[in-house]
């Protein structure tokens, strides 16, 4: 997916923008690390839902998008800007996007779990060319610019091969909100779980793809995410040189499918995937 033609953008400019990626979110990561910091000692924070009960948002969301939005209007004016809470379009074609998700696993922020992260992605023509994820919980920086590689607190990040069989192949996954997906789901991950070593499913998208990269699993595949979920994290796994396929990508594992792996396991486990009904989750 990496390999398409950007156009407007040189050689140079990827690593600019992962680096003004890494800065806004370290900022805005500081901002919710406070509230979550004051949260387990107590605070209460404003929580709404969105598509479901299940499906919440809090006012730390909505305050980690707005400070984002005015960092990137003060430092790349002009350049549109798509946010999970207050949405945007893409810019125009050869122009810089950027897609922010403010906090990437709010239920886990929520709950004091801390598994969760500030998520921003630079995209020219919907294909990622710089982006950045930063743990609030942890100050962990992923980062990852297009063909300059990716890193971890500014150290390189290299996948191996992985490992050479399926049943000792570590997966991580998510589920849906919707109750009917969430039950098909349910049935898909049951069946690949006699398959391989075990099963992860940590709640944040762009954090799990991150994983990958780091080797921390072997893999993740996940049916139904936005563009905000993957921006960022998609590229750090393939700039560790994981395979990745984001939606619309593989339309055989399904129309809406995620799919990083560890090239040595990625086509035995893609097979796996199949055999367990992916494309019908």
């Amino acid at each position: 997916m990496w390999s398409h033609v950007v156009v407007g953008v040189d050689e140079t400019e990827p690593k600019t923008l992962s680096e003004t990626a890494e800065s806004i979110a370290v900022e805005a990561a500081a901002l919710v690390g406070e509230v979550w910091r004051g949260m387990l000692r107590g605070r209460a924070v404003e929580v709404g839902t969105k598509s479901t009960d299940t499906d919440v948002v809090t006012e730390t969301d909505h305050a980690s998008e707005r400070l984002v939005r005015e960092l990137l209007a003060a430092r790349r004016p002009g350049e549109r800007i798509i946010g999970e809470e207050g949405g945007g379009t893409a810019a125009e074609p050869g122009e810089v996007t950027w897609v922010v998700d403010p906090i990437d696993g709010t239920v886990n922020f929520l709950y004091g779990f801390p598994w969760f992260a500030v998520s921003i992605g630079a995209q020219v023509d919907g294909v990622s060319v710089a982006g950045a994820v930063v743990e609030p919980a942890s100050g962990r920086r992923w980062t990852a610019a297009r063909g300059h590689g990716a890193f971890l607190d500014g150290e390189p990040l290299r996948i191996g091969a992985g490992p050479d069989r399926l049943d000792l192949t570590l997966v991580a996954t998510g589920f849906a909100y919707r109750q009917d997906r969430r039950t098909r789901q349910a049935a898909f991950a049951a069946d690949l779980l006699g398959r391989v070593r075990d099963i992860r499913r940590s709640g944040a998208a762009s954090l799990d793809l991150c994983a990958v990269a780091a080797g921390w699993t072997d893999a993740y595949f996940e049916h139904g995410l936005n563009t905000w979920d993957w921006a960022a994290g998609a590229l750090v796994a393939s700039e560790a040189g994981a395979l990745v396929r984001i939606p619309g990508e593989d339309t055989e594992l399904g129309a809406d499918a995620t799919f990083a792996a560890a090239p040595g396991i990625a086509t035995p486990l893609r097979r796996a995937l199949l055999d367990c009904g992916a494309a019908t989750v």
